[in-house]
C-alpha cells in the first residue's frame, strides 16, 4: 500500500486551503467572522481536533510519533506549514511530559503531549503524574487500539477488554476516548474544564484510535467547538462561615498560616492575611516567594525535612490557618505537625482539601477573593489583639535565626573531605547556596530534581517572589528538573534556567542534552554528583543503620559525556566555592545548554547536611507516627 490513496489527496487539499486561509485572516476566530472559511466544514477528526484545540489557545505540540499518530502528524505538519501549530520532537516521552508541565507552570502556556500507542502512551502517561500532582493542565493525546475488533492491536494492552488505556487514563485524571469523532466536541468541553480552569488543573488525557483518527466528520461546526474554559471567581457565600474565621483568629495568640502551592498566584493577599493575624507563616515547598525570605513572619519551609523554625511553628501553634494546601504526608509530617492547634480555618477552592482537617471553619472558594473577604471582615471586627501575638512572635523569630545560624555555619564550611572522591568536595548545602545565589545574581529561575538534591534546596533558597524557584514536590518525579530546562526552547518568552540535579535524576533523562540543542534551550544543568541515592541512603541509615543497594560506585566522565554532544558546554566545577562559581559564570556565558559536573560530600560529618526536624509515616517510623496521628484531634 505504498500509494496515497485519493480521497486522501482531496482531503489533504481541502486541509491546506483551509489552513492557509485561517493564517491568512490571522486566527481561527477571525476567520470564522469574516467568512474566510465556512462555519461548517467536511474534515477528517485530526483536523477537527487540532482545530478545537486552536480554538482553545492550543498551538503548541510535544510529539514521539509512531505508527499509532500518523494522520494527527499529517494534520500538524499542513498546520505548521501554515504557521498555525508548532510540533516539536523529542527522544522520550517522560521528558516531554516533563517539559509540557513546566511549558504551563512557568509559562502559562498550554501544550499537548503527543505519543503512539502502547509503550509510548505508557511513558508519558507516567511522566503525566507531575501534572496531576501539582495542579498543571496539559492535554496528552495518545493512541489506542482499533474499534472494530479485528484482532489485537500491536503495542494495545494484552488483555481480552475494551478501552483499557481509557480506563488507565482516567484514573490519573478525566479522560475521552474518541471512539466516535463526532464525539470531539464533547471530549473538547471536557479537556477544557480539566485544563484550564483556574484551581487543581489537571492533565487531560484525549484516546485516539488509530482508524478513528482518519474517519470523517461531516459538516463540523467550528463554531460549536468550545473554547478556554472562563470560570469567574467564586467567593464564600455565607457571611456566618467568615464571621467565625474571624471569631477563631480574634480569640487566638499562636497562629500559624501554612502557604501551599496553591496560593503561588496571591502573594500579595497572602503576605496581608499574615501580617493581619499576627501569624507565622509556613510555608510549602511548594510555594516558595510567596512570602520574602526575609519577611520576619516567614519561618521557612516545615514538614518531614523543613526547617527548625517552621517546624517550630507548626509544632506549637493553637490554630492553623491553611491556604492552598493539599495536606501532603511530607509536608504535612504525615497528618501529625499540628499536634498543639485546637480549630481549623481552611481556604481552598478544591472542596476535598478545604474539608481536609476536623474541627474546620472551610471557606470554600478563589484565594484571593476569600482572603479580601477575611480581611474586610477582620478589619472591621477591630483586628486581632497585637499584644496577644508579641511572645508568639519573639518565639518564633528566635527560632528564625536559629535556623539562619545553622545554615551559616554549614556555609563557612563548604568542603569535606570525602574518602568515594578521595580529596575534600563541596557539601550539598554549600554548593546549593552557592548555585542559587548566582541564579539570583543573573535572574535565572532555578529548577530542582527529586531526591536530597530538592530537599537540601528548599532548605536553602531565599526567594523573594513565585516561581523564582520550581521544585516538583507534587510527584518527587527523578529526572523533571533537567526536562524542564527543554521548556526555555519552546517558550514564547524563555527565561534562563538552572536545573539542580543529582547524578540519578539526571540519567533518568540524559536525553534532554541532545532535545535541548534541537528545541534552542537556554540553560545549565549543575550535575551534583555523589554516586549515589543519597536521600535514600541517609533514610536507610537513620532507621535501620545501614544502607544497601542505593550506591553503585560507578565513575561517569559527565563532562566527556555531555561535550559528546555538539552544542552542548560541558565543565568541571571544581572542588571550591571559587572554581563552582567560575564554572557557572562560564556556562552562563554560552548561547545554548551546558552542563556543570561537581562531585559532592556524601557521609556522617552533620556539616554535610542541614538535617531534619518532621517526622514521616515511612519504614520503622510508621508505629510511633500513627500513634501520634491518631492522638490529634483535627
Amino acid at each position: 500500500m505504498s500509494q496515497v490513496p485519493m480521497q486522501h489527496v482531496g482531503r489533504l487539499e481541502a486541509m491546506e486551503q483551509r489552513a492557509r486561509a485561517i493564517a491568512g485572516a490571522g486566527g481561527l476566530e477571525n476567520a470564522l467572522r469574516t467568512g474566510a472559511i465556512p462555519r461548517q466544514v467536511d474534515t477528517t477528526l485530526s483536523e477537527g481536533l487540532v482545530l478545537g484545540l486552536l480554538r482553545q489557545g492550543v498551538r503548541k505540540y510535544l510529539a514521539v510519533f509512531g505508527h499509532g499518530s500518523t494522520d494527527l502528524a499529517e494534520a500538524l505538519r499542513v498546520y505548521e506549514a501554515a504557521g498555525l501549530t508548532r510540533t516539536y520532537n523529542f527522544r522520550n516521552e517522560v521528558a516531554m511530559a516533563h517539559a509540557a508541565t513546566a511549558l504551563k507552570w512557568l509559562y502559562g502556556e498550554t501544550a499537548a503531549v503527543l505519543t503512539s500507542i502502547g509503550p509510548g502512551a505508557l511513558q508519558a502517561f507516567a511522566g503525566s503524574l507531575a501534572a496531576a500532582a501539582n495542579g498543571i493542565g496539559v492535554y496528552h493525546i495518545y493512541g489506542d487500539e482499533t474499534t472494530h475488533g479485528e484482532g489485537p492491536n500491536m503495542q494495545a494492552i494484552p488483555k481480552h477488554a475494551q478501552g483499557l488505556f481509557g480506563q488507565l487514563t482516567a484514573l490519573m485524571g478525566e479522560s475521552y476516548v474518541l471512539h466516535t469523532p463526532d464525539g470531539l466536541r464533547a471530549a473538547l468541553r471536557r479537556g477544557a474544564l480539566a485544563v484550564h480552569r483556574p484551581f487543581r488543573a489537571g492533565p487531560f488525557y484525549l484516546l485516539l484510535p488509530l482508524n478513528t483518527q482518519s474517519a470523517r466528520i461531516g459538516q463540523l461546526n467550528l463554531e460549536a467547538l468550545p473554547g478556554k474554559s472562563a470560570l469567574s471567581p467564586m467567593a464564600v457565600g455565607d457571611p456566618a462561615a467568615i464571621t467565625e474565621a474571624v471569631r477563631l483568629i480574634r480569640a487566638h495568640r499562636r497562629i500559624v498560616v501554612k502557604v501551599g502551592g496553591g496560593a503561588r498566584p496571591f502573594p500579595r493577599r497572602v503576605r496581608a492575611l499574615v501580617e493581619a493575624v499576627n501569624g507565622a507563616a509556613a510555608i510549602s515547598p511548594g510555594a516558595l516567594g510567596v512570602l520574602p525570605h526575609t519577611h520576619p513572619r516567614n519561618m521557612g519551609v516545615s514538614g518531614s525535612k523543613g526547617s527548625i523554625a517552621g517546624n517550630y511553628a507548626t509544632d506549637h501553634a493553637d490554630l492553623l490557618i491553611v491556604v492552598g494546601s493539599r495536606g501532603v504526608c511530607q509536608a504535612d509530617c504525615s497528618g501529625t505537625a499540628y499536634s498543639s492547634a485546637e480549630a481549623v480555618i481552611n481556604i481552598n477552592a478544591d472542596l476535598g482539601d478545604v474539608t481536609h482537617y476536623n474541627r474546620t471553619v472551610a471557606l470554600a472558594g478563589d484565594i484571593g477573593v476569600v482572603i479580601a473577604q477575611l480581611l474586610e471582615a477582620l478589619t472591621a471586627a477591630g483586628g486581632p489583639d497585637h499584644s496577644r501575638a508579641a511572645a508568639w512572635q519573639e518565639e518564633c523569630g528566635a527560632k528564625k535565626r536559629e535556623w539562619e545560624a545553622f545554615k551559616a555555619e554549614r556555609y563557612a564550611h563548604p568542603t569535606l573531605a570525602d574518602p568515594l572522591w578521595g580529596r575534600p568536595v563541596l557539601t550539598q548545602p554549600a554548593a546549593i547556596k552557592i548555585a542559587a545565589d548566582f541564579a539570583r545574581s543573573i535572574g535565572a529561575v532555578k529548577f530542582f530534581d527529586a531526591g536530597d538534591v530538592q530537599a537540601v534546596g528548599f532548605q536553602v533558597v531565599e526567594d523573594d517572589e513565585p516561581n523564582q524557584t520550581v521544585t516538583e514536590t507534587g510527584a518527587s518525579y527523578m529526572g523533571f528538573a533537567v526536562s524542564a530546562l527543554l521548556a526555555s526552547g519552546l517558550a514564547e518568552r524563555p527565561r534562563y534556567g538552572i536545573a539542580f540535579s543529582g547524578d540519578g535524576s539526571f540519567f533518568m533523562n540524559p536525553q534532554v542534552l541532545v532535545d535541548g540543542v534541537l528545541h534552542g534551550a537556554k540553560g545549565t544543568i549543575l550535575l551534583l554528583d555523589n554516586r549515589r541515592m543519597s536521600a535514600i541512603s541517609g533514610l536507610q541509615e537513620a532507621q535501620y543503620g545501614h544502607d544497601f543497594k542505593t550506591s553503585d560506585g560507578i565513575a561517569v566522565d559527565y563532562v566527556r559525556l555531555a561535550s559528546a554532544v555538539p552544542g552542548v558546554t560541558a565543565l568541571d566545577g571544581g572542588s571550591s566555592p571559587e572554581a563552582l562559581r567560575a564554572a557557572l559564570a562560564e556556562a552562563a556565558r554560552h548561547d545554548g545548554l551546558s552542563l556543570v559536573h561537581l562531585p559532592v560530600y556524601y557521609g556522617l560529618d552533620p556539616l554535610g547536611g542541614l538535617g531534619a526536624y518532621g517526622v514521616w509515616n515511612v519504614g520503622n517510623w510508621c508505629d510511633e507516627v500513627q500513634a501520634r496521628y491518631h492522638s490529634q484531634v483535627i
